[in-house]
């Protein structure tokens, strides 16, 4: 399990900072396709798994800004680990070792337990300072800072790193031909 896999799902909505952030999980469907489950949800566990993936992104969010997470956005996360299934069996996968799920039950909880597992450890593990925000207001997306120098600032280079070098060399050359 990736350490940010909590903050991938945190970012399955992502331009937040706009008026009309982009969404892409816009239905069961769509949420079953990111889970690689074999189901979609029914449409009440879709509503709770996205009212999870928000509170994540508040609890991490808060973090980058060295804030403390609100207590129900916390408690949200609390309850869903508490009736998550457990981490019980390991086996082999491609990779190495993985938890093994039983996501028969079609619950919202079951299809994300290891979405859970994953921000629990990393909201009490040592990599949860390495947690930034994109450094462009309009991105808002959540990444673990792996750099050697722990100073990234942009989500990716070729997106949002490009686009402020653009318009900075912009308003420089703007403001150097006046």
């Amino acid at each position: 399990m990736r350490p940010d896999l909590c903050l991938d799902f945190a970012n399955t909505r992502y331009w937040r900072g706009q008026e009309v952030p982009t969404e892409t999980l816009k239905s069961p469907a769509d949420l079953a396709a990111w889970a690689k489950a074999a189901k979609p949800l029914a449409a009440s566990e879709f509503a709770q798994a996205i009212a999870l993936r928000e509170a994540l992104y508040r609890l991490f969010d808060a973090q980058t800004q060295g804030k403390a997470a609100a207590s129900r956005d916390l408690a949200v996360l609390n309850d869903a680990l508490a009736q998550a299934p457990c981490r019980k069996t390991l086996r082999r996968g491609r990779g190495g070792y993985e938890w093994e799920v039983d996501t028969k039950s079609g619950t919202a909880l079951a299809l994300l337990a290891p979405v859970l597992w994953s921000a629990g450890d990393l909201l009490s593990g040592p990599r949860l300072g390495n947690v930034r925000r994109c450094a462009n207001p309009e991105c808002g997306w959540l990444f673990l800072d792996d750099s050697r120098a722990g100073r990234r600032r942009w989500c990716s280079m070729s997106s949002c790193g490009n686009r402020a070098k653009a318009r900075r060399h912009y308003h420089k050359d703007k403001s150097s031909s006046r």
